[in-house]
């Protein structure tokens, strides 16, 4: 079953260690980590994903699964352009994300080639903290190849 998920959450999968908004977020954001993980194919979407779903309480931009927030929607399509510049592929096509894909995105996002979609995020430093420690400690860290 392919994972659904708005731009700005892919890129956020890059550097997630397990923080959220809420431990309902987390759990979920974790688990459809494990999902891809496990070569579960990827699509990228606009509006809410499956790591939206259900967190109604932990986005402030949303109201029921209905996304209100124009710049949240701006961002994922900013997000979503710059991933596939860099995998070079359409991510609105089911396809499992590899581990050379993982390779390019997090050398992409280090050097802030991605990470347009990402100004003015609360994660910002956090995520810089990570890339500057090499990504260790993420969730996302190894895929199979």
């Amino acid at each position: 079953m392919p994972v659904h998920l708005r731009g700005h959450h892919f890129l956020c999968m890059l550097t997630y260690r397990g923080l959220g908004y809420s431990a309902e977020f987390t759990a979920n954001m974790t688990a459809r980590i494990g999902d891809i993980r496990a070569s579960a194919p990827v699509i990228l979407i606009s509006g809410p994903d499956d790591i939206c779903a259900g967190m109604s309480r932990a986005c402030s931009h949303a109201a029921g699964h209905d996304c209100k927030a124009h710049e949240i929607l701006a961002m994922d399509t900013v997000a979503r352009k710059a991933v596939e510049a860099v995998l070079m592929r359409d991510l609105t096509i089911a396809a499992p994300v590899t581990k050379s894909e993982l390779d390019r995105l997090r050398a992409a996002f280090a050097s802030g080639s991605t990470r347009a979609a990402c100004s003015g995020c609360t994660w910002f430093e956090v995520c810089n903290q990570i890339v500057a420690e090499n990504y260790c400690g993420t969730h996302l860290l190894n895929l199979a190849s």
